[in-house]
């Protein structure tokens, strides 16, 4: 049952385990109104590195916590295991209607005709209808019809010349079908986002990017909110289990300013960082395989940050980017050559 009231809902939700009634918990989660008249719960569970085994355990210990948005992409190739829990979640007592299910369409499927047919690959994986929310992963396409991540001889990603824009209108054709209620980027700057918006018919309703205390990303925060689209932020707590991370980089989950705020309110870093992202009106997607973790980071609605925390946390930008996509710099679309 949800009670949709402003901004916040009211769910109370029935978990079952093993057919036998396991918790009953009422939750008060914040949503943001995005620009087509739809709601996303502002928190989220995030699912990319989260492996075969332990995705499908996740996301049903999620949804029984209270979580209602889940964030997966083709690319992540975990769908399937996701979509096992989502069946079993909605053959339990939780409503199809009650879950905000997003996914991306990854860089392999930019071209028009490859748009729709990502699409109905990833609903198929889930086992729905509908998504609630599809994003163009990156503005950056792939060569075609050679796997995900299609390399040369020399183990160098083949890059395909189609614009983002082509891309968008097959985007645009896929909610007037109805297999996505809602449409959106990921990955985009300033310039890429306009492009979309000079030309679209449907608006994206978000740009999911990185964003913590170290890429605060203001600048393209206030510049998507004047054209009324939200930010997601991902990897909000530093992404400390990148695969390319190395033992000098710069731990956003250490840093001594984030650890007094979280010792101030009796809360984790991490809970910090995630409380940060919702009081500046960011949905938010953490990713976690743990149960405690999990549960962690979706208690963060009883407490508040300062005005002077909110300040001392943005002065800790510093623009470090820790999922910088080197390795595509040099593609026509790289996101991250300018400034925001």
């Amino acid at each position: 049952m949800t009670i949709a009231n402003s901004n916040c809902s009211l769910h109370c939700l029935l978990y079952f385990s093993r057919k036998k009634l396991f918790m009953c918990t009422t939750i008060m989660q914040e949503e943001i109104k995005l620009n087509d008249g739809t709601r996303m719960p502002i928190l989220g569970l995030g699912t990319w590195k989260s492996i075969p085994g332990e995705v499908e355990k996740a996301v049903q210990t999620a949804v029984a916590i209270g979580y209602r948005h889940i964030d997966c992409a083709m690319v992540y190739e975990n769908e399937n295991e996701i979509g096992n829990a989502l069946q079993k979640i909605m053959t339990s007592g939780v409503r199809r209607e009650d879950l905000y299910i997003v996914s991306k369409l990854w860089n392999s499927h930019h071209r028009p005709d490859l748009v729709e047919i990502g699409l109905r690959e990833t609903l198929k994986q889930l086992g729905l209808d509908y998504l609630d929310l599809y994003l163009i992963h990156s503005p950056m396409a792939f060569q075609e019809n050679s796997g995900l991540n299609p390399v040369d001889d020399k183990g160098k990603l083949i890059y395909s010349s189609i614009d983002y824009v082509e891309t968008w209108k097959a985007m645009e054709a896929c909610v007037r079908s109805g297999l996505t209620r809602s449409i959106g980027v990921s990955n985009f700057n300033s310039y890429q986002l306009q492009r979309i918006l000079d030309t679209c018919t449907i608006k994206p309703v978000t740009n999911q990017v990185e964003c913590h205390p170290y890429l605060n990303q203001q600048k393209l925060i206030d510049y998507c909110a004047k054209r009324q689209v939200v930010i997601t932020a991902y990897s909000p707590l530093g992404s400390p289990d990148r695969p390319w991370a190395k033992s000098g980089d710069r731990s956003l989950l250490q840093d001594p300013v984030v650890l007094e705020i979280a010792k101030s309110h009796n809360k984790s870093a991490a809970q910090v960082l995630i409380r940060y992202q919702i009081q500046r009106g960011v949905a938010v997607i953490p990713k976690s395989a743990s149960k405690a973790r999990i549960e962690e980071n979706f208690d963060v609605f009883d407490f508040k940050l300062s005005e002077e925390e909110m300040t001392n946390l943005n002065s800790l930008n510093c623009n470090v980017r820790y999922l910088h996509h080197d390795w595509v710099a040099d593609h026509p679309y790289f996101p991250f050559a300018i400034e925001f």
